[in-house]
């Protein structure tokens, strides 16, 4: 197998950023939808600030409640994905510079995923 060139991976990451935006602006479309024809569930007071339930902190409880569907879950999953396609871009160029043999830029894409990896699982802080 051959290396991949530079416009390779400009156009496989191209590719794999729009399906993800595509992807998760479709879910939220989804929920959105389901929200509205669901009007008789309870208005949000906007007033004060509330967190969701814990269904929607949780990546297993907005899988969870997205399965039965929930639109406050659905719209959530969206937003999850949304946060997770920039992610999966520097995962596809980490893999492709590691297939290039480009050294450099394998160990700057894999400490930017380092970094991101930790504020996505242990940054959150509060």
């Amino acid at each position: 197998m051959s290396r991949p060139t530079d416009h390779d991976l400009d156009l496989s990451v191209a590719a794999m950023l729009r399906v993800g935006v595509t992807l998760a602006t479709l879910v939220m479309l989804g929920g959105g939808i389901l929200s509205l024809l669901h009007p008789w569930t309870t208005t949000p007071d906007y007033k004060h600030f509330e967190p969701g339930g814990p269904a929607l902190r949780t990546l297993s409880g907005i899988a969870r409640s997205a399965m039965h569907g929930d639109a406050q879950s659905i719209i959530q999953l969206g937003l999850v994905l949304l946060i997770a396609t920039p992610v999966a871009r520097v995962v596809f160029c980490v893999a492709g510079f590691a297939r290039q043999r480009s050294l450099l830029y394998f160990g700057i894409s894999s400490l930017v995923l380092a970094v991101l990896l930790y504020s996505l699982t242990k940054g959150g802080g509060s």
